[in-house]
């Protein structure tokens, strides 16, 4: 008899071998070259002035804040979050919570920067707007979405991770994995060195 854990385990395991990649046109394209497209757009940040911009509500905000971090200290990539509290009890109040990230993708993003939008519904109205914003401002803009296969978000970027399940856990933890790949596969993670911490960018 499976224990508990172990059918835990293996459904998040089918989760994330069950995520979608589509490119902007709803256009289905292989999970590793979606990885592989952003990966190419994180390291050509490493050699310009741009930036990540990540973004999230809930958990999702802590697997923003997290990566954000991650891909600074680890990756060398200027990455930065939009969560912190007077930004968004400032907007919130004064313009409505819907705007607390595209008022902050307006003012600090520029053409060329990579906005990475993570919401596990795909239907944050504040989310969305954010994603239009860093479109109209020349952005690269990578979704990660989840819940119902036709949410809002799924089509918003240039490249979307959509990972199909009913459950945050199980969405918000593939989310990271998917994000922690790309870092660490572009810090030369290989199957050869799976139990070693990458540390060098690979260009």
């Amino acid at each position: 008899m499976t224990s508990l854990f172990h059918a835990y385990i293996d459904t998040l395991h089918e989760t994330l071998l069950s995520a979608k990649v589509t490119s902007a046109g709803d256009t289905e394209v292989p999970i590793d070259e979606g990885l592989g497209l952003v990966r190419d757009a994180m390291i050509r940040i490493t050699k310009g002035p741009n930036k990540i911009m990540f973004i999230g509500n809930g958990g999702s905000a802590g697997i923003a804040g997290h990566m954000a971090i991650d891909f600074s200290k680890n990756g060398g990539v200027r990455s930065l979050t939009f969560n912190e509290s007077s930004s968004l009890t400032c907007i919130g109040n004064d313009l409505g919570y819907d705007q607390v990230f595209s008022t902050q993708v307006k003012m600090l993003g520029a053409k060329g920067d990579v906005l990475i939008a993570i919401s596990s519904s795909g239907e944050s109205k504040n989310i969305l707007n954010a994603v239009e914003s860093a479109k109209s401002l020349g952005c690269f803009v990578v979704t990660l979405s989840g819940f119902s296969q036709s949410n809002t978000l799924r089509s918003a970027g240039d490249i979307n991770f959509y990972v199909k399940a009913g459950a945050y856990g199980f969405i918000e933890t593939a989310h990271q994995a998917i994000l922690h790949a790309i870092l660490d596969t572009a810090m030369g993670w290989t199957e050869k060195t799976a139990q070693q911490q990458p540390t060098q960018l690979v260009s």
